[in-house]
């Protein structure tokens, strides 16, 4: 029994630090981008959307060319680590982040740009600094949108397959989730093992789709 949840708390365990980057990050990156107007921006908002278009095996490659032994970054890690970062729990917590970030960024741009920026310049005119600006209007008035966000990054990094499977590799224990442990369960011919990890995961991200309407409806 604890081989069966050991793919389920390491799946858990990726996708809640995955969903920390991406919340932290996607929301900064989001403010930034959010009402600026530069040259390049559509390129940099491309970039930055496209592992949501992109095929998982394409991530994966991708991933293993600027984090692999052979990359200045990966031999830079090896380095500073004295191990690879490929086929480690690190490594799926990477895909996982590129496979989530683009649904938290788009989210928060989506919120950001609803927001009067009246509202923010009384802010600044009554003596708030950006920070404050930031913290106690921006963010609370973009929160649904974050939240959200937040919400269907956590289920799209709990459900990545392709990406960690091809970065981060099948190993029990230390990089198998729940989506490469169904697909060993059932190559093996273990259906009932499978059947089991799914309804775990359908029961997850259910919940996570549940919440988000919700917040939705709510507000």
């Amino acid at each position: 029994m604890t081989d069966f949840w050991t793919p389920v708390q390491l799946s858990l365990t990726v996708a809640s630090l995955a969903l920390i980057i991406v919340l932290i990050v996607g929301t900064l990156v989001a403010k930034w981008m959010a009402h600026r107007s530069f040259k390049g921006k559509s390129l940099i908002d491309t970039l930055l959307l496209l592992p949501l278009v992109l095929p998982p095996s394409v991530v994966g490659f991708l991933l293993i060319i600027v984090f692999g032994r052979h990359s200045f970054v990966g031999q830079l890690i090896e380095t500073i680590s004295g191990q690879p970062i490929i086929f480690t729990t690190t490594a799926a917590i990477i895909a996982a982040t590129v496979v989530a970030f683009p649904l938290m960024y788009q989210s928060a741009v989506a919120g950001f740009e609803t927001i009067n920026r009246d509202i923010e310049n009384a802010a600044r005119v009554d003596g708030a600094n950006e920070f404050k600006v930031f913290s106690f209007i921006t963010l609370p008035l973009a929160a649904k949108a974050i939240i959200s966000g937040g919400i269907l990054s956590f289920a799209r990094a709990l459900g990545e397959f392709g990406a960690t499977l091809m970065f981060a590799g099948n190993l029990p224990g230390r990089t198998q989730t729940i989506p490469t442990a169904i697909y060993v369960a059932m190559d093996s011919g273990n259906m009932t093992l499978a059947w089991q990890w799914v309804i775990v995961i359908l029961l997850i991200s259910f919940g996570m789709l549940m919440m988000v309407n919700l917040l939705r409806r709510r507000y």
